[in-house]
This record gives C-alpha cells, structure tokens and sequence, in this order.
C-alpha cells in the first residue's frame, strides 16, 4: 500500500511537470498572435516577456508561502491562477484578453516552478532528486513539443467549426490542468515541517551570497532566455530565410522541443554515467554550435539542425543548476528553489532585446543576443564540482 500510494504522488507530481510545460505555448502563440493582429516583433515578443516578468515578483513570495501552508497547497495554488489562464483565450484573442491570459500564466507558472522542484525533493528524495527532476523536465517537455501541432490543427481543421482556430490548444490544455488538480489534491504526501526563522524578503535575498546560489542564479536566467528565444525565434528564421508561412514555420519549435525532451529523457540517464561537469560541458558546445548555425545558415537542413542541436543542448541546463543550487545550501530548500525561479525572469529579458535587435538586423541580431547567454553558460562550467 506504501509502495501504491509513493507511485501515485510521483504519478501527480510528473502530471504536474506536464501542465508546468504549458508555459512554452508562448513561443507558438505569441507568433500566431503578431499574425493576426499584426504586429511588430518587438511588439509580439512582449508577450513571452510578460510571462516570464512575473518571475521576478512571485518566486520569493511563494517560497516564503510554502513555509506557512507546505509544498503541494502551494502547488495546488498554481494549477488554479493556470485553469484561470488557460479559460480566457476561450472568450477572445484580442490584445488585452491574450495579456491577461499569458500573464496569469506567467503567475501560474512561477508558483508552480518555486513550488514543484522542492515538492519533487518530497516524493522522489534527496539521492534520486537530479536525476527525477530531469525525468520531470521530459515530462514538461513534452506537453511544450505538443503545443506548435494542437496550435497548427486548430488553425487547418477547426477554424470553421469551433471559432476557436489554433486557440483550440488552450482548451487541451485546460481539461488536463483539471485532470492534474484534481488527481494531486486527492494524493496524500507527508512533508516534513519547515524552518520557520527565514520569512522575510531581506533574509532570503542574502542567500545570493552563497557564490553558488549567484552563480546557478545567473546560468538559469540565461538557460531560460535561450530556452524562449529560440522558441520563439525559430519560426521567425524559417520564415525570414526559407519563406515558409506560419503553419509550416512552427513545425521548427516542435523540432525544437523534441530534442529537447529527447535530451532530458537520454540525460536522466547519462547523468548517471558521466560527471556532471563533462555532460554540462558538451551541452553548452551543443549550443554554441547552434547558434552558430542559426546565426549563419541559410540552407533548410542546416537549419533544422541548428534548432535540433538547440533543443538537445539546452534540455539539461536547468535540473542541473537548479540542484547543484539547491544542495549547496540544505537547510534553506525552499528560499533557494524561490531564487533560482525567479531567474526565470531571463525569459523576460532576451526576447525583448531579441525583438528590439531582430527589427533591427533581422533574426540574425536576436540569436546574437542569445549567443551572449551561451558565453555565460561556457563560464558556468568550472563551477560544478
């Protein structure tokens, strides 16, 4: 019965990882948006920006709000500001509705993110944290790999029927976000008590003082600019350098997302096998191929491959930071888990200046600041014991 009842919050927990991938409709849909409503880019990219802008406010205060209601109320908390994002594209997609969905979901997803990881700590324990936390992103990987196709369909096949076009993924999405509420509030899953004494914002920003928590601080705000840039940008060089329209165009962030949950599936397992320096060293070489690709590339399976390598490369960025942050201060879980979401702020951050230098330079200049990101990542690498 113990065993059954671990399986089942695990099983929650992984369906969590699931609606946490919900975030990355952004990519698809913000493109969709500045198609119908045409818009600049630096316009359209304001609304993957949005998303992520709610990062920098929530993260810390739901760290400090799981400390006084526990892990899974936090988590089940977020699965509602979801459902409430995820029925508004339901009523319209004019410019103020699709703000106020993408920044609900933003809200939603930044509780869920400060929340989850450590609730994962809960279910899968402290030794198998790394490697089920990169399982968890495979699993969210693949619910972003799946949103470019519910998007295309709707906008080939439902249009006439439904009214609702490529929207109809938000409807998807909604009935499991429902499933996913309803099987974690039903699931039992014991918590240890928390620290009481780290409550105020003061407090918890002092951990960036740990040179760890900075540094993994910062290799998650470019990890997360690189992960919405090229979400984003893809289609956009698709469509700049091979003249494909938008329903053709987004099969290149699905592409994306496969290798990436390719890379997390392979790396929950390699992870195992190689040191954690060598395997994050060759995934940051991956990236720095990529965007050189990106960048230069012209031809239509050079190209692919670029965006293929991206998403392989950039797939265990995060589970590896998050933990090697996490760890390095046991005591203080949940102020560290706030900290390092709120370094998903950078997916605020790089596609504004993405848009503001590919209005500029065309897509060229917006991989040139993602570029910048990988850099950084390059650096990040003698740091990992």
């Amino acid at each position: 019965m113990r065993g059954k009842k671990s399986l089942l919050g695990l099983v929650s927990v992984m369906l969590c990882f699931f609606v946490m991938g919900f975030v990355d409709l952004v990519g698809i849909a913000s493109n969709y948006v500045k198609e119908d409503l045409q818009l600049s880019n630096s316009v359209a990219n304001v609304l993957p920006s949005l998303v992520f802008f709610w990062f920098l406010f929530f993260s810390i205060p739901t760290s400090m709000l799981m400390n006084r209601i526990g892990r899974k109320k936090t988590v089940l908390v977020s699965l509602v500001v979801t459902l409430l994002a995820l029925c508004l594209p339901m009523f319209g997609d004019s410019f103020p509705v699709m703000l106020a969905a993408f920044s609900l979901l933003g809200i939603g997803n930044a509780i869920m993110q400060t929340s989850l990881n450590p609730l994962t700590m809960v279910v899968a324990g402290s030794v198998n944290f790394a490697s089920t936390l990169t399982f968890g992103q495979f699993v969210k990987a693949i619910a972003s790999f799946l949103a470019p196709f519910l998007a295309s369909w709707g906008a080939t096949w439902l249009l006439p029927q439904s009214g609702l076009g490529w929207r109809m993924l938000f409807a998807v999405y909604l009935v499991v976000c429902i499933l996913s509420t309803v099987l974690l509030w039903s699931v039992r899953i014991k918590e240890q008590p928390t620290e009481e004494h780290v409550t105020s914002l003061a407090s918890t920003m002092r951990l960036f003082g740990n040179p760890v928590v900075l540094l993994s601080f910062l290799c998650i705000v470019c990890h997360v600019g690189i992960d919405v840039g090229t979400n984003t940008t893809a289609p956009k060089l698709l469509m700049e350098r091979l003249g494909l329209d938008l329903c053709d165009a987004g099969f290149a962030t699905s592409l994306y997302f496969v290798f990436r949950t390719t890379g997390c599936l392979t790396g929950s397992f390699l992870l195992y096998s190689l040191r954690t320096r060598t395997f994050f060293l060759i995934s940051v070489l991956m990236l720095a191929t990529a965007m050189l690709g990106m960048c230069f590339a012209k031809e239509s399976w050079m190209l692919y491959a670029a965006i293929a390598l991206a998403g392989y490369g950039n797939s265990n960025i995060f589970p590896i930071c998050f933990a090697h942050a996490v760890q390095s201060v046991p005591g203080k879980q949940n102020e560290v888990s706030g900290l390092m979401i709120m370094g998903l702020f950078g997916g605020a951050v790089f596609p504004l200046l993405m848009g503001l230098a590919s209005d500029a330079t065309g897509q060229a200049g917006a991989v040139g600041v993602m570029m910048l990101g990988v850099l950084y990542l390059l650096t990040y690498t003698n740091r990992l014991r």
